[in-house]
């Protein structure tokens, strides 16, 4: 329910606070005055489009804030948006200003204006002339018969979506895989090569980076063996044991027994004696690990060719299928892991016929189930709105829900809903776009609303110009529909008779004001004498004593009717 409709510098309006009734408010006022402004904001928290024309001449921006209650509906969807709400009060506000920009709130939130839309489309609806027109598409006649059908409808509704979303992605799969069959088969005749290649080399983790350290020692093998060999002289000495010639070895040995004659004679000297003697020692053993590695260094002279062919082996290999041997291997097993997705296309594509068809028994069942909620509802529904015709001084209109199979099940179902209409005996049913007056469509709107109220109670229905063009007990009769949907729902409506006026509870007034240069309106709450001068208005046009006295009669009836 709408608690607060607040408009700044929107159109004639400056400023304004509407606090709408729970049941009916009116909202009245002379040709011209802005009345209209009134749904607009609605409409601008409504995701309606905003146009920069809408900010009032002279201002910067328009503003537009409404409170709602009643949010068990949407309590989920605030939640998951981060919006706040006050004792169960949702602050919705739009913004527009003169350079087009456009911004939206939900409980403090900026949100996108789609999500702003699809909340508050869940708490109020609009009613003016481009719902009268929607009216008229087979679309919005499907939705107002499955928003009739309550609950189960909607729960059979929702499992079919479920069912055809999901053979809609099957079917797409299959049409895929039988549509690049030929393409799927050159890509796996092509992995398969690569891997044969690989298999055939076998190459092993970081082989090329090891055989790439061993061709480069093995290159070098000249210049190692020279330096090994003159490391080698100058531990070992000359190898025909010249004493002019000793060595590191023959040196330290020299050392280590001449601190062995000074040990004896300065006890001392003892200690240095071990130094030089662990000297001599490492020298050996180093000697001796350096022989070993020279020897080494004559080993398979064949080797670096041997190397040199491996290494072109695994260049080929890096060159089509990796930067190094590891990526090399990484795309094998990606190769092997696609060959088998491959492999498995017919084993595939028969499983998923085999699920589609599964899927199109399933998406049959639920259609007919749904169907069968349809024709019940479509029945209820059409008397309810007869009913409530007759008493909108269309006794003889007829309305009936005609549903006719699809040629292939859609979204929606497999039914092809539209509404069918005649306002006089002896004429045939015809589509109602196509034979529907604007008043009999407002009518037909009203009496839809009235009758769907039971199913969504708590709603906040706005209706504009919902009595163009009718007049007299008619219009009083919209009135009265109006108070009956406004027991359920809460009901705003911009009219310009007063036989509708009557039957609200609370009732606004708007006024415009010149000053030669700017128009302004503004909205007034009116009650007692003042409501009663503003419904002769109306009604005569004045607000003369006789006026008045027919006002007050007609407020008085209206009170009755509804008692």
């Amino acid at each position: 329910m709408l608690t607060e409709l607040h408009i700044q510098q929107l159109g004639v309006i400056t400023e304004s606070r509407l606090e709408p009734a729970p049941g009916l408010t009116a909202v009245t006022g002379e040709t011209g005055a802005g009345k209209t402004m009134i749904v607009t904001g609605l409409g601008l928290l409504l995701g309606h489009r905003a146009d920069p024309t809408m900010v009032r001449t002279g201002a910067e921006q328009a503003r537009v804030e409404g409170v709602f209650t009643g949010l068990d509906d949407v309590a989920t969807r605030l939640s998951e948006l981060g919006a706040e709400t006050d004792a169960g009060e949702l602050i919705v506000a739009r913004q527009l200003r003169t350079n087009g920009r456009s911004r939206a709130w939900l409980g403090g939130v900026a949100a996108p204006l789609g999500t702003v839309a699809g909340v508050v489309g869940e708490l109020a609806t609009i009613h003016g002339q481009l719902e009268q027109v929607r009216l008229g598409t087979e679309e919005r006649q499907r939705q107002v018969l499955d928003r009739f059908g309550g609950k189960p409808v909607a729960e059979v509704l929702e499992r079919y979506r479920e069912l055809f979303e999901l053979r809609r992605s099957v079917d797409k799969e299959l049409n895929e895989r039988v549509e690049n069959s030929r393409e799927r088969a050159r890509e796996a005749d092509l992995l398969a090569f690569g891997l044969s290649e690989i298999e055939r080399v076998d190459p092993q983790p970081g082989e090329d980076t090891e055989l790439a350290t061993r061709a480069q020692r093995l290159q070098a093998m000249d210049d190692l063996r020279m330096l090994a060999q003159e490391a080698s002289h100058a531990l070992s000495g000359a190898d025909d044991g010249d004493p002019d010639d000793p060595g590191v070895v023959g040196l330290a040995g020299i050392a280590v027994k001449n601190t062995g004659r000074i040990a004896e004679m300065d006890p001392q000297a003892e200690a240095l004696g071990e130094q030089l003697n662990q000297l001599g020692l490492a020298a050996q053993e180093a000697a001796g690990a350096l022989a070993s590695y020279v020897a080494g260094l004559d080993a398979d002279p064949l080797a670096l060719e041997t190397i040199t062919t491996r290494r072109a082996e695994l260049a080929d290999l890096t060159r089509k299928y990796g930067e190094n041997i590891d990526a090399v291997l990484d795309w094998a097993r990606d190769a092997s892991e696609r060959i088998e997705d491959l492999g498995s296309d017919e084993q595939r594509i028969e499983a998923l016929r085999t699920r589609r068809t599964q899927l199109d028994e399933q998406l049959h069942h639920q259609a007919e189930v749904l169907h069968g909620l349809r024709v019940k509802a479509a029945q209820h529904l059409a008397s309810g709105v007869r009913e409530e015709l007759g008493a909108l001084a269309m006794p003889h209109a007829r309305l009936e829900f005609r549903l006719e199979p699809l040629e292939l099940p859609g979204p929606w179902g497999s039914d092809r809903v539209s509404l069918l209409f005649s306002a006089n005996p002896g004429s045939p049913l015809a589509p109602l776009a196509k034979v529907a007056s604007g008043g009999e469509l407002s009518r037909i709107r009203l009496g839809l609303e009235v009758v769907l109220a039971g199913s969504d109670p708590g709603h906040t229905f706005v209706f504009d110009e919902v009595d163009a063009g009718v007049g007299g007990q008619v219009a009083t009769e919209i009135g009265r529909r109006l108070a009956k949907l406004a027991r359920h729902s809460q009901v705003i409506v911009v009219t310009h008779l007063a036989q509708v006026a009557a039957f609200a509870e609370r009732h606004y007034v708007v006024t415009k004001s010149s000053d030669g240069l700017v128009t302004t309106s503004d909205v007034e709450l009116v009650s007692g004498d003042q409501r009663l001068h503003e419904i002769a208005r109306l009604m005569a046009g004045s607000e003369s004593d006789k006026a008045l006295a027919h006002a007050r009669e007609l407020v008085a009836d209206a009170a009755g009717t509804q008692n």
